[in-house]
């Protein structure tokens, strides 16, 4: 395999260079790449998944810091680092549980075998705790099972059998195939978000309706048509999305499916949005909060969409879904992108002179990538896991991401 520091420094590049851009892209691109970097470290017999913990994160540091905006780095990131919290967890009860049943002989009766089971069960949970809450006071004075005295290790003859014992313990060859056949679920996860979310198009879409949209989405585009493979028929309201006008490539690829589609002017949303059931665009990141960070232009139209009390829907992948909140240090929500999608070279170039000697520009040009629409305008999130209401985002974000990592990130942040 390459190497890895060569595969890390050619994403970061690319990142820098605006080469891999798109949610779907870098988080595709992110998987991998943390698949190549655990597949490829060496283990140690002690500290397993605390070393790969490290080694993730700090990949991922210099992954985030090359690109900030894509906010799909930093998830993925998050989302490999609880993969391996929740890999080295079941590992440690298996083995906790497999030990607590293994002690005793085969001629007690079954209230000896009963108790037996109720503390494996004990040491368990007991486990789990320890390893789930951060370390205190509290948890080093539980009874919690040590993990020397289960091996028996208390003399130092028993230190020189355990050591030998763990050197063939295949104990960080199953936590690494397990992490790596965790991300590859991740990675398929990834691919087929989109198909999954298309499946449920015709549980949104019914017949006769009319679809706005706004720029172009290729989760937008499969759900769509989705719903017209399923005899649904409707039409679609696509604004162009000035001033990249995506919303031209979209309207193509919706004729060219069969689909009748109107093209309208950005500035057209409000006045057309009375004849409109249903909202459906995508986005570019979930955050914590419920809030969507989206193309330039959403938030007018979601907007006129609760104006006129019209559904605003948001199609995403699990992989947008952001741990953090719009006013976290560490989050930037805009890019500025060139001037010249919206000014030809040499035109206006007189107004761009230094004026009354101030030292600044009489004309600025402001091209920003991104809205923010915030949770209370979004009706209704579609992702491949299902349909969530902006106030369940909280609830996903516990089952894939652990709060270590966010916490740490965010004290990180502060510091600097």
């Amino acid at each position: 395999m390459p190497d890895v520091q060569a595969l890390v420094n050619e994403f970061i590049i690319k990142l820098k260079r605006r080469k891999v851009e798109g949610s779907h892209a870098t988080a595709r691109y992110t998987a991998d790449l943390l698949r190549s970097v655990i597949s490829q470290h060496r283990v140690p017999h002690a500290n397993q998944a605390t070393s790969l913990l490290e080694a993730v994160k700090s990949v991922g540091e210099l992954l985030i810091a090359a690109n900030p905006v894509e906010l799909a780095v930093g998830n993925i990131v998050r989302r490999v680092l609880h993969i391996i919290r929740e890999e080295d967890l079941s590992l440690a009860t298996t083995s906790i549980g497999g030990l607590s049943l293994s002690d005793g002989s085969d001629d007690e009766d079954d209230v000896e075998r009963d108790d037996r089971s109720m503390l494996s069960a004990a040491a368990v949970a007991a486990a789990s705790r320890s390893t789930l809450r951060a370390p205190s006071l509290h948890t080093l004075l539980e009874d919690i099972p040590d993990a020397t005295g289960l091996h028996g290790t208390s003399s130092s003859g028993g230190d020189s059998e355990g050591k030998s014992k763990s050197d063939k313990n295949p104990k960080s060859r199953k936590l690494k195939h397990d992490v790596i056949e965790a991300i590859n679920e991740l990675i398929e996860d990834i691919d087929t978000c989109h198909e999954q979310i298309a499946e449920q198009a015709v549980e949104h879409i019914h017949q006769n309706e009319v679809i706005l949209t706004l720029g172009r989405s290729r989760t937008v585009m499969e759900f769509l048509c989705a719903a017209k493979e399923k005899r649904r028929s409707f039409r679609v309201f696509v604004a162009e999305g000035a001033p990249r006008y995506q919303g031209h490539v979209l309207a193509k690829e919706l004729v060219a499916k069969g689909l009748q589609t109107t093209v309208i002017t950005d500035s057209a949303v409000f006045a057309m949005i009375s004849r409109v059931n249903m909202v459906i665009v995508g986005a570019h990141a979930i955050m914590a909060n419920g809030g969507v960070v989206a193309p330039v232009g959403l938030n007018m139209v979601a907007l006129a969409a609760q104006r006129h009390a019209v559904p605003f829907v948001v199609v995403a992948g699990s992989h947008k879904l952001c741990p953090l909140y719009p006013h976290n240090p560490e989050v930037l929500l805009n890019d500025l992108k060139s001037p010249s999608e919206l000014l030809d070279f040499g035109e206006f170039s007189d107004c761009l002179d230094f004026g009354s000697g101030s030292g600044v520009p009489l004309l600025h040009v402001v091209n920003p990538s991104f809205d923010y629409v915030p949770p209370k305008l979004v009706s209704l999130f579609i992702t491949d896991t299902g349909g969530h209401n902006p106030s369940y985002m909280y609830r996903l974000i516990a089952d894939y991401y652990s709060a270590d990592d966010i916490v740490v990130q965010r004290r990180s942040a502060y510091a600097q």
